[in-house]
């Protein structure tokens, strides 16, 4: 009887040992799929999946929504019309080359609505400040140009840069002073009234 009680006992043992070691199995992460744990997953992730293009459609409302309208011509035109640019003397370039260049910005700037104001006038709105340099490669000269827009209190609101070649109408050296001389009026004519149109539109797009 004692050995069979022995035996008994360690066959039971045996099945423990068993049950546990098949358990342990079961609880490995990677053999975890109860049916009953997987459908609220499921569950979840549908829940997370379905509201997604909510916020979406939402953000996308609102953004729409809230998008200032763009600005009218007359709008454009009032909003010219209460500025008042100063230009700052030039730097770089020579006074050949900045005399056609300013008389165009005035005339430029009159045909835009833009007021001018003097060196000296403390109702400006604007400040534009123009760095000029010219250099001559063969027969064509290019000038570059930078201007940077302040307002009265000397922050600077924005930039306006490029560049423009055009035939040397004389002589010059590849770099320098000298160069100015193969710049025609034409070529700075030029640069004046893109740098009003750039300002005007620069103008417009920040009140819209």
């Amino acid at each position: 009887m004692r050995r069979s009680h022995v035996t008994t006992v360690s066959l039971l043992v045996a099945l423990a040992l068993t049950a546990c070691t098949n358990a342990k199995d079961v609880l490995e992460p990677s053999a975890i799929t109860p049916p009953a744990a997987s459908a609220p997953a499921a569950q979840g992730s549908a829940a997370a999946s379905v509201p997604a293009p909510a916020p979406s459609t939402a953000a996308t409302a609102t953004t729409t929504a809230g998008a200032p309208a763009p600005i009218t011509s007359a709008q454009a035109a009032a909003i010219l019309s209460k500025t008042r640019l100063q230009i700052a003397p030039i730097v770089g370039a020579s006074v050949d080359a900045a005399t056609p260049l300013t008389a165009e910005l005035q005339t430029r700037a009159r045909q835009r609505g833009i007021t001018l104001a003097g060196s000296q006038d403390q109702t400006a709105t604007h400040v534009l400040k123009g760095y000029f340099s010219a250099m001559t490669e063969g027969k064509d000269t290019t000038v570059i140009y930078v201007w940077d827009v302040y307002d009265p209190s000397g922050n600077r609101l924005h930039r306006i840069n490029g560049q423009m070649k055009a035939p040397s109408t004389g002589s010059g050296d590849s770099a320098g002073a000298d160069s100015w001389k193969s710049v025609s009026p034409a070529t700075m004519q030029a640069i004046a009234d893109q740098t009003i149109d750039q300002f005007a539109a620069f103008l417009s797009g920040k009140a819209s």
